[in-house]
């Protein structure tokens, strides 16, 4: 049996994290679907800049689009969109089958409003009504600025992945505006059972040590912030608050592993996703990842509820030299300048590519 099977059945949805047009015409997709446990998706600025700029797959919308006047980030919403609605129609089943707890898909909201609360809201609900899709997730960055968007879209019925999160006080601080938003709609009288997934970052943390830390800690310390994140994610569902909204009907929040491919070579490649096997969790895949691990027929023993060595990894991290919680800041701040750099890469993409099929057009 296939190592994706197996996660699948242990209860840990597998996700892709890429989509391309091709990806969707060749059928590819579909297959990932039936062969190997995908029940959901993700997307970033990256993955659409890669996938215009290496494809002749986007050139006939993009053409008829900008003879429509479309430019800038309004095409880049209608392309988007075309791919995700399809992904999102190809995973309705599981959608349906589950209830609403699996078959989703994401789209990330301009990072350029990433200070603007009441901007990204708007933006927010208008991809989620111009999608007209109900498993479509809208990626808000977890930072400072962003828990008061991510709070007023859950408030108002819209699904968030909360994304860029690197530690379990970022988590806590984008679990608790979920909280307040489903708490407000509660009291709102309204329907509780908005969802949501909570993106914690892993590799980065090893890459951002690796050449400082001794040989022995190497490519150990993402899983031991996963392993402590875990556990606050656990002791979060047993509390009392988030046993009251969901006796109200609530959906809890999963928490969702990104950044999970391996980065080291001399690693295995499938050390993060052995080591974050966990049930009711998301590990969102590159697509080299999902290919490694279909070719595995086992996996390791389930991430324990209790963190498991966590804090002794840590510790021995401490004594390296490495603060954990000033590392975390820097992640989501260059995280963050990386999300606006993608954007913008993006924009040039798009804008390259419509003048020359404009001008290959006269």
């Amino acid at each position: 049996m296939k190592a994706t099977q197996l996660l699948h059945g242990l209860g840990q949805s597998l996700w892709l994290d890429n989509i391309t047009r091709d990806l969707l015409d060749s059928g590819t997709l579909q297959r990932y679907i039936s062969e190997l446990s995908v029940t959901g998706l993700t997307s970033n600025p990256t993955i659409f800049e890669h996938a215009i700029k290496n494809s002749s797959a986007y050139d006939a919308a993009i053409r008829e689009k900008i003879s429509r006047g479309e430019s800038g980030s309004g095409l880049f919403f209608e392309l988007a969109l075309e791919d995700l609605t399809r992904a999102a129609d190809l995973l309705r089943p599981t959608f349906d089958r589950t209830n609403g707890v699996d078959g989703w898909v994401s789209v990330e909201v301009s990072p350029l409003l990433a200070y603007d609360s009441a901007s990204t809201l708007q933006a927010a609900r208008e991809l989620f009504a111009q999608a007209g899709r109900p498993n479509l997730y809208i990626k808000i960055p977890g930072t400072a600025e962003g828990l008061q968007a991510i709070e007023d879209s859950i408030f108002a019925g819209v699904p968030v992945n909360i994304t860029l999160l690197f530690s379990p006080e970022q988590y806590l601080a984008a679990a608790g505006a979920f909280l307040r938003g489903i708490e407000r709609r509660i009291d709102a009288g309204l329907n509780p059972a908005v969802g949501s997934v909570a993106s914690v970052f892993i590799s980065r943390w090893d890459g951002a040590v690796a050449n400082t830390v001794p040989a022995e800690l190497r490519n150990r310390l993402g899983i031991a912030i996963g392993q402590r994140t875990y556990r606050a994610m656990n002791e979060l569902f047993a509390s009392a608050r988030w046993r009251r909204i969901c006796n109200f009907g609530a959906r809890p929040q999963r928490l969702l592993w990104a950044s999970t491919g391996t980065k080291d070579p001399n690693a295995s490649d499938v050390l993060y996703v052995n080591a974050l096997a966990s049930p009711f969790t998301v590990n969102t895949l590159p697509e080299a990842t999902l290919k490694a691990l279909s070719t595995h027929t086992s996996i390791g023993e389930l991430l324990p509820a209790d963190g498991g060595d966590c804090e002794t990894v840590l510790a021995q991290f401490a004594a390296a030299g490495v603060d954990v919680d000033a590392l975390a800041k820097r992640l989501q701040e260059e995280g963050a300048n990386s999300f606006v750099k993608s954007w913008n890469e993006l924009m040039n993409v798009l804008t390259a590519k419509s003048a020359s099929l404009a001008g290959a057009a006269q």
